[in-house]
């Protein structure tokens, strides 16, 4: 592990540096650049979260850092004391996944990032009047009333830009030229997977760009946490990524038993360590079926529904219901496990390796499915890791960066399984590689469904809980890739400042960058094949 404060103290003397549960260095914005040059070449090459944040006497960030060689972990604060025209300067440069992230804060902050290519907001529509996670937000409903729909085409974005004297002025900048054939993908077309619209400028049938529209479904819930407290924000986790529904409440949950310094029951662990692999299991399953039907193949759906209905028996019989489930809970799960859960298990595991054999042999060699994959939407390694494109899309990449064997959690140090790495960096691997995680999977569910150890289900926690002073976070490995929760604490029942760093914004967010050069039909191959699924976007 480097030393943080020499490659620090070397471009910033003037940073310094507080105790946390990862090394947190605070560095003034006039180096902030600098310094995410020399953090990035120092091997710090993943961003793995942006999070901005109103701490009342300033706004600003809170970058968190990974080291793809060691997968240590660092964070930085950058802040501004001015509140009426804030400004940062931008590492979208140095990492660019912060492209989107970046204005994401715009968006809810208001903090315009010096140097940004592309300053408009990300969710809201232009013309929303102020940011809604500063601490001074007006919530009036008549500032901003609900309005008729009307089509916002406005091709021209804002540029701050910074002279080699240090003066920053506005410029206009062109999304799309008058002279641009621009077509609409979304929000209605059904491979979009939900409501998203890809702005996408054709040459012939050539894409040469899209613009990214989210914010369709937005529902303000890293809001909506601040007022509410640790045990009532829960049920969102399932609402964001309803695929990947218990890894989301593991993650939630786990982050705050690491602020409290709470030890879950061994059988709690286990137990969410199942429920997330048979999650893992459906998740893939429905993109088998739901990325073939994009291509034609229908019925490869109903035979991954048909496995997929298994699990969700499973599931409902133990949480009470096959989506939304609300079964973790602080200190373990909510309920035991049913008394026929290690039967109807041990019942589904053949069947679904039997079910693999199926859909390999109906699909997965299929002479004109593999022309429509081998070789489009090619991503590679390093892309991958500066667009923050981690899970099973990375790992397609030849990136090796599965949580369960980076950073583990839970139980699975304790396990026996491989992390599935390819390297042929397109649609086909993406594909293929999901596949191979579900035998991964049942590897995990073989070595822990006769071994559910007894005992309590859940540790004793206070009616109450307040977390100390203090920030947080904490990763796991969801269905879509690395999920994260950031909690900010003022030692209330209630969270400073919740950030839910989901996965699927920036699968979104590559499509423009894997897309360009190739036939618009690819748009659909190359985005089903990325998994990402909206409401996990729009938070």
């Amino acid at each position: 592990m480097v030393d943080i404060k020499e490659i620090i103290g070397k471009v910033c003397p003037e940073a310094t540096f507080e105790e946390n549960e990862v090394a947190y260095a605070i560095v003034p914005d006039a180096k902030w650049h600098d310094t995410a040059v020399a953090l990035k070449a120092a091997g710090y090459d993943w961003l793995i979260c942006l999070v901005g944040e109103d701490w009342g006497d300033a706004l600003g960030c809170v970058y968190y850092l990974k080291s793809t060689a060691d997968y240590s972990t660092i964070s930085i604060k950058v802040a501004t004391t001015d509140r009426e025209n804030p400004m940062l300067h931008s590492v979208s440069d140095v990492w660019h996944v912060a492209l989107l992230e970046e204005r994401e804060v715009f968006d809810f902050f208001g903090i315009k990032f010096i140097n940004h290519p592309d300053m408009r907001r990300l969710f809201l529509r232009n013309d929303w009047v102020g940011y809604p996670l500063r601490k001074d937000y007006d919530e009036n409903p008549d500032i901003n009333p609900v309005r008729l729909y009307h089509e916002e085409v406005d091709d021209t974005t804002t540029a701050y830009v910074e002279d080699d004297k240090g003066n920053v002025k506005a410029e206009t900048r062109e999304i799309f030229s008058p002279q641009e054939f621009v077509v609409n993908i979304g929000p209605q077309h059904p491979a979009t997977h939900g409501v998203l619209r890809f702005r996408t400028s054709l040459d012939g049938e050539e894409v040469k760009k899209i613009d990214l529209y989210c914010g369709y479904v937005h529902r303000g819930i890293e809001k909506l946490c601040e007022k509410l407290t640790y045990p009532q924000t829960i049920h969102f986790f399932d609402r964001m990524d309803y695929f990947s529904a218990l890894p989301n409440e593991h993650c939630l949950c786990a982050c705050v038993e690491k602020a409290l310094g709470l030890e879950v029951p061994r059988r709690a662990q286990v137990i969410r360590v199942l429920m997330d692999e048979l999650s893992r299991i459906e998740s893939h399953l429905l993109f088998f079926g739901t990325y073939c039907m994009d291509l034609g193949a229908t019925t490869a759906l109903f035979y991954g529904l048909r496995e997929r209905e298994m699990i969700l028996d499973i599931l409902e019989a133990t949480c009470g219901a096959r989506m939304t489930f609300n079964y973790n809970t602080i200190g373990g799960v909510r309920a035991d496990l049913h008394p026929d859960f290690q039967q109807k298990v041990k019942e589904f595991i053949p069947a679904m390796r039997k079910g693999l054999k199926e859909y390999h042999k109906l699909v997965t060699g299929n002479v004109i499915f593999q022309n429509r994959l081998k070789g489009v939407g090619v991503l590679s390694k390093e892309d991958a890791i500066s667009n923050g494109v981690a899970g099973p899309s990375g790992r397609a990449s030849g990136w090796a960066c599965d949580v369960r064997k980076t950073n583990p959690y839970a139980v699975y140090s304790e396990l026996d399984f491989e992390q599935v790495v390819m390297e042929g960096c397109d649609s086909f691997d993406r594909y293929l590689l999901r596949l191979k995680e579900i035998e991964q999977s049942i590897k995990i569910i073989e070595q822990l469904i006769d071994n559910i150890p007894e005992g309590d289900y859940c540790a004793k926690v206070p009616k109450i809980i307040k977390l100390p002073e203090g920030h947080w976070y904490q990763t796991v490995e969801a269905c879509r890739g690395a999920f994260g929760v950031y909690i900010d604490s003022r030692g209330d029942k209630t969270p400073y400042r919740l950030k839910i760093n989901g996965t699927c914004l920036r699968l979104a967010g590559i499509v423009d960058h894997l897309t360009r050069g190739e036939k618009i039909a690819d748009l659909i191959t190359i985005g089903g094949s990325l998994d990402y699924i909206v409401p996990d976007i729009d938070r």
